[in-house]
């Protein structure tokens, strides 16, 4: 156990989410990072956005929030990304994501050469591998990390944006893999694996590709996190959602926390349920909370 800060990378999409509550800034790898600077680590993510107003937005929002946006390129030719998002009766977010955008174009740069030897953790998704140049710069970026530092493939998929091989590829150079209980008998499907149960597959996962961590999400009704030497099972909490953007973002973000600081499995599950509820219960996917500390809004999850 330890207390130390940790340096740690969202990869991937920036973009505005827009919702029917109005604009707001979005992107898994946005989300996970400022949900880790709540939680006392430095979240940093690492995207690509255009050089028109949305984007000058963007790095507007992030100094409000004190995220850092060193790592944020800027494309003279492509758009900020953004999404057009639905939310229906109970919550449930739906997506109609634009192309070609700014981190379709992701590029290999000295910075980030530098920033992915120095960190701790890394989280990246298939989302920002839809291209064929974001796909090569994200398996650089993951590549080039240190032999110790958690590399964490958190599967997205959306519409018809993944494949087999990027599916693949990612899940052989991570160190965990976290989906939700929709996504895995897709991805066992594409992957040619068995899938009897949950634990089944999630012990399928973790032999094929070397892995120390499967997570599986399961909404409202959880999570199971399993390791080789351990399983643990979380039966969520029950909230009022007030949508689900973000929510799965956050639910990494305490994974990740828990993870680098080696607390017992059901510690992390329990912090990561927490964090995932507590932003299902606000609106987009960086709430503010009310108290000074996140651990304090966590607390309050019951």
């Amino acid at each position: 156990m330890t207390e130390r800060n940790f340096t740690v990378v969202g990869l991937g999409e920036l973009l505005w989410d827009r919702l029917p509550s109005g604009k707001q800034l979005g992107g898994a790898p946005a989300n996970f990072a400022y949900i880790t600077n709540l939680l006392g680590d430095a979240g940093i993510p690492a995207s690509r956005i255009g050089q028109d107003d949305l984007g000058n937005e963007i790095l507007d929002r992030l100094r409000l929030l004190q995220v850092n946006s060193a790592f944020v390129q800027r494309d003279p030719i492509h758009p900020t990304g953004t999404v057009h998002v639905e939310v229906d009766a109970a919550g449930q977010a739906r997506f109609e994501i634009m192309q070609p955008v700014a981190w379709d174009f992701l590029q290999w740069t000295n910075d980030w050469h530098q920033l992915a030897a120095q960190c701790d953790a890394v989280c990246f998704g298939s989302l920002a591998q839809r291209s064929r140049q974001s796909h090569a710069t994200i398996l650089h970026f993951v590549g080039a990390t240190r032999p110790e530092t958690v590399r964490v493939f958190d599967v997205n998929l959306r519409k018809n944006f993944y494949s087999k091989e990027v599916i693949a590829q990612s899940m052989k150079l991570a160190s965990i893999v976290k989906l939700n209980h929709e996504e895995l008998p897709l991805v066992m499907r594409l992957l040619a694996l068995q899938n009897n149960s949950e634990r089944d597959a999630a012990r399928v996962l973790l032999s094929q590709f070397a892995l120390k961590l499967v997570c599986i999400t399961r909404g409202d009704a959880g999570s199971l996190l399993m390791s080789d030497a351990e399983c643990s099972q979380h039966p969520g909490f029950k909230i009022k959602v007030a949508d689900t953007v973000g929510a799965g973002d956050a639910f990494t973000a305490a994974l990740v926390h828990g993870y680098v600081r080696r607390q017992p499995l059901p510690q992390i599950n329990e912090t990561a349920n927490r964090a995932g509820a507590w932003v299902a219960s606000q609106s987009g996917g960086m709430p503010t909370p009310k108290t000074p500390r996140l651990q304090q809004a966590l607390a309050n999850i019951a």
